[in-house]
């Protein structure tokens, strides 16, 4: 079984983020990247699965500029056995990363993907969802549990009310969520080793999709800072503040 993991890159979890001085996004110059939390998750199941002898090959995949080549030699660290890269320095929006992905899963004939439930940059969760409908897969999501039984995943997913377990047949679609798994350290001969394996690259018009943003943003800004609480002498000074200020009650 061959399985495909989408990676994004995004800027690290570790930096505070700066909206631009025009409000057009937010500022990438100079700033930490690294790979989206949710799909280094991703990868390290799929490295567990070829472990367990249920994959016979982990293919990571990106979609954006040149840089990514970073990300994508981040999971071949972890554990996957190649990589490729749709090299495009368009905006791409979930729809448009959704069709690049669909066309890469036919192309490599991937019995199972893999990705993240979300990317911490733009917390769209859409493109997992996107995909599976594309595809016409059955999709798990949220997923805190995977077992791979013969041609069917049972997956226990995190919901509002606690946990659901699920069986989907594959091929399937699957996003992961952060009880997973806790992804493996990256040791030195790792690294150095994932600098040899192949990857591939591509670009949208090579797979005939098309990544015109169809969402234009119009403006990014900070929110409102917090005031300060303040202090109330009694139960009566509270009531009428929630009354005739707040005006809640």
């Amino acid at each position: 079984m061959k399985v495909l993991v989408p990676v994004k890159r995004v800027v690290d979890y570790n930096v505070k983020v700066r909206v631009k001085s025009d409000q057009t996004g937010v500022d990438i110059a100079n700033v930490k990247m690294s790979m989206n939390p949710f799909d280094e998750i991703a990868v390290e199941e799929a490295t567990r699965l070829k472990e367990k002898g249920v994959a016979t090959e982990v293919v990571a995949v990106s979609c954006g500029v040149t840089q990514c080549q970073e990300t994508l030699r981040t999971a071949m660290a972890i554990g996957a056995d190649r990589a490729a890269l749709v090299q495009t320095d368009a905006e791409l929006q979930p729809l448009a990363v959704a069709k690049l992905l669909k066309a890469v899963t036919e192309k490599e004939q991937a019995q199972l993907v893999i990705l993240g439930k979300q990317a911490i940059d733009d917390d769209a969760n859409q493109t997992g969802q996107m995909l599976a409908a594309l595809l016409g897969w059955p999709q798990a999501t949220f997923a805190s549990k995977i077992e791979i039984e013969g041609d069917s995943a049972k997956v226990t997913r995190e919901v509002d009310g606690g946990l659901e377990t699920i069986s989907v047949k594959l091929p399937a679609i699957i996003t992961t969520d952060l009880r997973l798994n806790e992804p493996r350290y990256v040791t030195l001969p790792n690294i150095m080793k994932a600098k040899k394996k192949q990857l591939d690259t591509f670009t949208p018009e090579d797979l005939g999709v098309d990544v015109t943003p169809r969402i234009k943003t119009l403006k990014v800004s900070e929110p409102p800072a917090r005031k300060a609480g303040i202090t109330v002498p009694d139960v009566a000074t509270l009531v009428d503040k929630l009354k005739n200020e707040a005006k809640v009650i």
